[in-house]
């Protein structure tokens, strides 16, 4: 190689490297920014730090993140918030490009894949309410919280319960869930919320068959059909409690 031609190929690549920095939103610009960030077209080193990348240090210069949902970066009031409730003043950090990037031309930030609820504070993981909306199906309506009784913070669905494995609500059942789980707690229930199941009727009728502990009710019956018992579990135990 000539060395003509080597200079001419240094040139070009000292030509590009000033090109790159002095007009970095042409030569390397991955796409438009958001129409908030219009302004900054031209000077990529307000978001980004020279080699490493995007800084959180300088979203949060202009992002307060005590303001994020309340006012904007003018330190105007918000009037119609992106979100029922501002949850960012309860992440455990401000690393801001783990949800937001930007150059996508697009109207709003462009949120990564599925909200990762590890990064609110732990005492905020469980209040699902704040910011999420209620279903509106028969179901839910019945429901306040304890969201995570079925629901996980990877996915709303599948859900992780199925009641038919505890008890089949059939038609004979289609009740209230208030009337077998008080007060909304579902990690315990009780069969004496119906007119029918009454501890005295309960109790005469298991005596008669030499049955006397019955608090655990779908331990032996997991739906309304009496005679489909489980095992007879409550039966056993008494037998074995008479050998010994």
């Amino acid at each position: 190689m000539s060395r003509l031609l080597k200079i001419i190929l240094l040139l070009n690549l000292l030509a590009l490297a000033v090109l790159a920095f002095v007009y970095p939103n042409l030569m390397e610009g991955p796409g438009k920014l958001i129409p908030g960030h219009k302004l900054l077209e031209g000077d990529c080193f307000a978001c980004h730090a020279p080699f490493t990348g995007t800084s959180a240090t300088k979203c949060v210069s202009c992002h307060k993140p005590a303001d994020i949902g309340r006012m904007t970066t003018a330190g105007v009031a918000i009037s119609k918030p992106l979100t029922s409730t501002p949850f960012h003043q309860k992440l455990i950090s401000e690393d801001c490009v783990a949800c937001h990037s930007d150059h996508a031309g697009v109207k709003r930030f462009v949120v990564q894949g599925r909200f990762n609820h590890t990064l609110l504070k732990k005492e905020t993981r469980n209040e699902c309410q704040a910011c999420h909306k209620s279903p509106t199906d028969s179901l839910h309506q019945q429901i306040s919280g304890n969201c995570a009784q079925c629901h996980t913070q990877e996915a709303w669905t599948p859900a992780t319960f199925d009641h038919d494995k505890f008890f089949v609500l059939d038609g004979d059942h289609n009740t209230r869930c208030v009337t077998c789980h008080v007060r909304n707690d579902y990690s315990s229930y009780t069969c004496y919320g119906c007119h029918e199941h009454t501890t005295a009727n309960i109790r005469r009728k298991h005596i008669e068959e030499g049955i006397s502990k019955f608090d655990d009710c779908v331990e032996c019956h997991r739906s309304a059909d009496e005679n489909d018992i489980q095992g007879g579990k409550g039966r056993e135990r008494d037998k074995r409690k008479e050998n010994d």
